[in-house]
C-alpha cells in the first residue's frame, strides 16, 4: 500500500505558524529596508516573469519586504516546513510543496503551473540539504523551462541569531536594518549552459551577499564561513 503523504492539522503547527505570522510582521514593522536593484533588474520584475535565488541561510526576512507579491516559494514537505507554508498565503505568496531533490520532477512540474498562473518563483539553490552556498541544478532547470531570468538576491541582517545548522541559519531579530542587493541576470538558454549558468549564479549571489554585509554590518562575506 503507498504511504499517505503526512498531513499537519495539529495544534503545535496552528500555534507555531500563528506566532511565526505574528511575529514575522512585528519584525516588518521594526526592521528598516533598504533596496538596491539594478535598472535592468527593475524592469525585469515589471513583466512579472522573474525567478528570484537567494541563500537558503537568508530566507527567514523575506515575507514581509516580497508580501503581496505574486511569488510562489518552493517549501519541503517536511514537519518543519508547514510552519513556512502555512504563513505564505497570509503574504499573498503560494507555497510550492516539494524538493528539487527528493522528487524534484514533480517540484519542477508544479512551479512550472505556478508560472502560469503568473506567480515568480523564489528558490533557494543551495537548498533543502547543501552544501551550503553551492547552486544545485533545479533552479537552472526551471531557468530552462521557462526561458524566464534568474535575478540573484543578496541580503544581510544587522540583528540576528546563527543557528547551529548545516546551513547556519540567520534568524532575524527586531529593530534591526537589511538590506537587498539585486544582481545581474542570468539566463539559461539550454542544458549545455547549465554548468555557467550555475557558476554565474554562485559567484552572483556571493558578491550580492557581499555588498550588503559591507552596507549593513561594515564587514565582508566569506563564504567559507561555513567551514568555522
Amino acid at each position: 500500500m503507498a504511504k499517505k503523504s503526512p498531513q499537519y492539522n495539529d495544534w503545535k503547527h496552528a500555534l507555531v505558524s500563528a506566532f511565526a505570522y505574528y511575529y514575522t510582521l512585528f519584525l516588518g514593522w521594526t526592521t528598516r529596508v533598504y533596496w538596491f536593484k539594478t535598472p535592468a533588474s527593475e524592469e525585469l520584475e515589471k513583466t512579472g516573469r522573474v525567478i528570484y535565488a537567494i541563500w537558503h541561510n537568508q530566507q527567514l526576512f523575506l515575507l514581509y519586504p516580497y508580501r503581496k507579491r505574486k511569488v510562489a516559494a518552493l517549501i519541503s514537505q517536511s514537519s518543519d516546513g508547514e510552519y513556512i507554508a502555512r504563513c505564505l498565503p497570509k503574504f499573498g505568496m503560494l507555497a510550492v510543496r516539494g524538493s528539487t531533490t527528493r522528487g524534484g520532477t514533480r517540484a519542477l512540474i508544479k512551479l512550472l503551473q505556478a508560472t502560469r498562473e503568473g506567480y515568480c518563483p523564489m528558490l533557494t539553490p543551495d537548498g533543502p540539504r547543501g552544501p551550503v552556498y553551492k547552486v544545485q541544478p533545479g533552479i537552472l532547470f526551471l531557468a530552462k523551462k521557462t526561458g524566464w531570468p534568474i535575478i540573484p538576491v543578496g541580503t544581510a541582517l544587522s540583528h540576528k541569531i546563527k543557528v547551529h545548522s548545516w546551513d547556519r541559519m540567520r534568524v532575524p531579530l527586531p529593530f534591526g536594518k537589511t538590506a537587498f542587493y539585486y544582481g545581474q541576470a542570468i539566463y539559461v538558454k539550454d542544458e549545455s549552459n547549465i554548468p555557467a549558468a550555475a557558476t554565474a549564479l554562485e559567484q552572483q549571489l556571493n558578491e550580492m551577499t557581499d555588498k550588503a554585509e559591507m552596507f549593513i554590518n561594515k564587514k565582508h562575506f566569506n563564504p567559507a564561513e561555513k567551514e568555522k
